[in-house]
């Protein structure tokens, strides 16, 4: 029978209640559990795929297509378990679902409320699809106060009850703020959001503390005291160097001895650590350094592209290297200071993205990486940009660009249906964006004695897309001409899903999103050769 951990937040948000669920996770599995982890936001969004990575960070896609909130990833690269669509849910789902049954009259002419429609739909997730894994870790969304989470917070109360109190545990994770006027800890605002939670019937078995410096002892008897938790639960968690250290550090203060003593679970097996251990000394004491470059619109936000930022660094593993990124604002980018922004950087990247605005600063970067031979890496925008670029120069078509932008242009990207059935219009609706990309795993066929089929050492791969405009495939024998090989198809030979450059030391284009798939343990091989084609050129650079 599985049990049930459920993780809330207080006091304010963006704690790392999704790093702390994924580390204990870890730390189970470890243990010899089998381990599913999940996340339920409150927003009123049907999904995270229409969000601004500035409101929210980065859009997480799983191999069967769901996009999620960007905590799956760190489930995912904690864990090593592929998530699924079951695995994030938010309020706007739940709701569209329920006023979708309400509208076929499914409640037969009932008062459809929150209590116990929405209550009940959220307790069908929790459970749903659970197989044969020892725990479920649930993670909720937003912090403890907020209108949004209510439901969220009374359905997992009902929870508790109705698969009993011993099968369910919770986790609360909260702020423990220094004042550095005064020299002190507070545990007041820790007390108040237990006590916010306690009124809504929730008491905590265990409460994280996050705070900048050591707890005292005298500091956790109050917590202590006053959340009616034992000492023993109270567990702090400072700041680490690396996120990876975060495993180390909760085991250190026995949050997972803490979970099985709860459940009433004797297991004398010590978690092989040794793993985190390795991967964090890499990280922190590498050998040597190398500085890439990441140009995109989102930059001001890191979490915008956490996937991407942990999947460099997971190349920098692979090849025992420090990777320092340079977050370089596209629309700040033009011709003539490219030369001094980029003179640091060994290496180019290009994320995804949507739209118009940095466009020209993108193209702009890809050129001078192309012409100085600094390695680049385009992911699914970033390779579009690439190929439009390669159209301008190459190809000579001065007006070249991409349907997304307009029609007043010679589109060599486009959607699918403008070149194959002459129709100039969306997947979809154009007012209706949501959900009506090509997303999750996608096949594609690489082509022998490429690049590429050298750093996958395979015929075939599966990789996640989540994008909407393809590469015009009619332009693939004029661009090979000029050196521009389309290195990997669909099975059907007509979508590009990577481009590479003859002649350059480490040019290459991908449609889909390879940083969804790397894990600290198992590093890309494409971020791992792209890393490892940087530190040669900064190698070159130097002088070495």
């Amino acid at each position: 029978m599985a049990r049930y951990v459920f993780v809330t937040g207080g006091v304010v948000s963006s704690l790392g209640k999704g790093l702390s669920s994924a580390s204990l996770a870890s730390l189970l599995q470890l243990r010899g559990y089998k381990v599913r982890v999940r996340k339920l936001d409150p927003y009123l969004n049907v999904d995270p795929g229409t969000m601004n990575p500035f409101q929210h960070g980065e859009v997480f896609v799983t191999d069967d297509g769901a996009e999620t909130d960007l905590d799956i990833g760190h489930y995912e690269r904690f864990t090593g378990i592929s998530a699924t669509q079951s695995d994030n849910i938010t309020t706007g789902g739940i709701y569209s679902d329920i006023i979708k049954k309400e509208r076929r009259g499914d409640y037969l002419g009932g008062t459809v409320q929150v209590v116990p429609h929405v209550t009940d739909r959220i307790k069908k997730f929790i459970s749903h699809n659970v197989k044969n894994e020892d725990f479920i870790i649930c993670e909720i969304g937003g912090t403890v106060g907020d209108i949004e989470s209510l439901p969220f917070l009374e359905a997992i109360r009902q929870f508790s009850n109705d698969t009993g109190r011993k099968n369910s545990l919770f986790i609360h994770l909260t702020l423990v703020p220094y004042l550095k006027a005064s020299g002190e800890l507070k545990t007041k605002p820790t007390q108040h959001s237990v006590k916010e939670l306690r009124s809504l019937g929730i008491q905590p078995d265990i409460i994280i503390c996050r705070s900048e410096r050591e707890i005292p002892k005298t500091e956790r008897k109050k917590i202590s005291l006053f959340c009616n938790v034992h000492i023993d639960n109270v567990i702090e968690t400072v700041d680490v160097k690396t996120i990876y250290e975060a495993p180390i550090s909760f085991h250190k203060e026995k949050l997972d001895d803490q979970v099985l003593s709860y459940f009433n679970i004797k297991n004398k097996k010590s978690p092989d650590l040794s793993k985190w251990k390795n991967i964090t000394t890499k990280v922190l004491n590498p050998k040597r350094n190398v500085n890439i470059g990441i140009i995109g619109k989102y930059v001001n936000l890191k979490d915008a592209y956490k996937s991407l930022d942990e999947a460099l660094i997971h190349g920098g593993i692979s090849n025992n290297l420090k990777v320092n990124l340079k977050r370089i604002d596209s629309e700040n980018l033009k011709p003539e200071n490219i030369k001094p922004l980029l003179k640091d950087v060994t290496g180019v990247l290009i994320p995804g993205g949507f739209g118009k605005r940095g466009s020209e600063g993108k193209i702009a970067a890809i050129k001078y990486a192309r012409l100085n031979s600094i390695p680049f890496f385009g992911i699914c925008f970033g390779m579009q940009m690439a190929v439009i670029e390669a159209a301008r120069n190459l190809l000579n078509i001065k007006n070249a660009s991409t349907s997304e932008f307009g029609n007043n242009c010679t589109p060599v990207v486009g959607l699918l249906e403008e070149w194959s059935k002459g129709k100039k219009k969306m997947k979809g609706s154009e007012k209706n964006l949501g959900g009506t990309m090509r997303l999750g795993l996608y096949d594609a066929v690489l082509k022998n004695n490429s690049l590429i089929s050298k750093i996958y050492s395979e015929k075939k791969i599966k990789e996640r897309h989540r994008h909407r405009y393809e590469v015009n495939i009619k332009y693939k024998n004029d661009f090979e001409k000029k050196g521009l090989i389309f290195s990997a198809l669909s099975p059907d030979g007509m979508l590009p899903e990577i481009i590479e450059l003859k002649n350059h030391p480490w040019f290459v284009g991908v449609q889909f999103h390879p940083e969804f798939k790397s894990r600290p343990f198992t590093p890309h091989p494409l971020f791992s050769s792209f890393i490892k084609a940087a530190s040669i050129n900064g190698g070159k650079i130097n002088g070495k």
